[in-house]
């Protein structure tokens, strides 16, 4: 029976699981973009989108308990001040699975795990509005 089956043990045991969310979300918030398998993106997702939505308010407690799963003050401060407040307006779903296909070696469902509004996307929209913005001379 599938009873109160709240998430995928991965093929792992409780410590090598928490280490794997640990170290793939501190991956998201440092890169905005990961490649995984489907299953693992799933499962990390939760994780992330739980610590950005944590992150929206920025207040000692919710720092001390984004220190908890991410372990370096680097990535707790760029989760508070660069990822968090790109979200104010958004009430959920921050994070995106793309499918890119299999892996060769055993036909795994590879993905990439993304962050919606990707730093590198914003900078790419920014230059394209100045670009159309700006008159042509000649």
């Amino acid at each position: 029976m599938k009873h109160k089956l709240g998430f995928k043990r991965l093929g792992r045991n409780y410590a090598h699981r928490q280490s794997l969310h640990r170290n793939m979300v501190m991956a998201l918030i440092k890169y905005e973009r990961i490649k995984t398998t489907i299953t693992k993106a799933k499962e990390i997702r939760k994780t992330a989108e739980k610590l950005i939505t944590r992150a929206k308010v920025d207040s000692v407690h919710n720092r001390r308990m984004a220190a908890k799963t991410l372990y370096s003050k680097n990535m707790v401060a760029k989760l508070f001040t660069d990822v968090a407040p790109r979200f104010n307006e958004r009430a959920g779903g921050y994070t995106r699975i793309l499918k890119i296909g299999q892996r060769p070696a055993d036909a795994t469902e590879m993905v990439f795990l993304e962050l919606v509004d990707r730093e590198d996307r914003i900078k790419k929209r920014r230059k394209k509005a100045e670009n159309q913005q700006m008159p042509k001379i000649g």
